[in-house]
């Protein structure tokens, strides 16, 4: 159950914080000398974060209900629509080849060190004021693909999704919204796909079911903490994070 909690745990704090939930969901088994949970298990867990986002931005997502009638809902579907396609495209394209660099912990160290040079560099934007509802269908398509190449395990989907709409002029914590509602369709589509697989193989256990509810609990919490700290500092705190984990993971594994 600890192990569980455990895998619970990491997937709900680095789902929402820009650091990447794949990359510590490989290196720090690898650098504790134990398994790392199965991908089954962690998309598993992934469904504890859908929850903890569907909870807390269950009044955006109320909203969005009503796009036959509210035209800025429509809107706002439509980008979220465009910016999902990229990421699906590419993780049914090239799921071997992620999943293989999924094996080799310095390749997800070194890449978890270019999401620390990435979310470093993002304190050079401009930061603006654009909001979801202004932003445009090509800004869309600049999120989902960046979206997409997040798909590599190392790269974070927050910090990318962000920085990306920051560099399209949306504001820091509204990129953080969007990006948010962007990672529904995702985690949805890969929890609920192979909880199927884990009802066929009767994987779903009692312990699994504490990782997800503890997902839930801290996935809620880093959403919290994040749109805290873009208001007052922006995403670079985590860009040195990820560079000094990047590299001591790249050392010791």
């Amino acid at each position: 159950m600890w192990t569980a909690a455990l895998w619970g745990l990491v997937q709900g704090l680095t789902e929402f914080l820009p650091v990447s939930s794949s990359g510590h969901l490989v290196l720090v088994p690898a650098l504790l000398g134990t398994e790392p949970p199965d991908l089954g298990t962690s998309a598993i867990l992934h469904l504890g974060t859908l929850a903890a986002v569907l909870i807390y931005f269950r009044h955006d997502l109320l909203r969005l209900t009503h796009f036959r009638t509210d035209p800025t809902a429509r809107h706002i579907v439509w980008l979220l629509a465009i910016g999902t396609i990229p990421a699906a495209i590419a993780g049914i394209l090239l799921e071997d080849l992620f999943d293989e660099f999924n094996s080799q912990p310095r390749l997800v160290a070194l890449a978890l060190m270019v999401t620390g040079a990435m979310l470093v560099a993002s304190g050079a934007i401009v930061r603006r004021q654009g909001t979801v509802e202004r932003a445009s269908r090509r800004d869309a398509v600049w999120i989902g693909l960046a979206q997409a190449g997040a798909l590599i395990p190392g790269i974070s989907r927050s910090g990318t999704t962000i920085t990306a709409g920051m560099g399209r002029g949306v504001s820091a914590t509204q990129a953080a919204r969007f990006s948010f509602l962007l990672a529904i369709p995702v985690i949805a589509g890969a929890g609920l796909f192979k909880m199927i697989d884990a009802l066929d193989s009767n994987a779903l256990t009692g312990e699994l079911w504490v990782g997800v509810a503890v997902a839930a609990v801290s996935g809620y919490l880093a959403i919290d903490i994040l749109l805290r700290i873009l208001r007052r500092a922006g995403m670079a705190g985590f860009g040195v994070y990820c560079l000094l984990f990047g590299v001591y993971a790249f050392v010791f594994v």
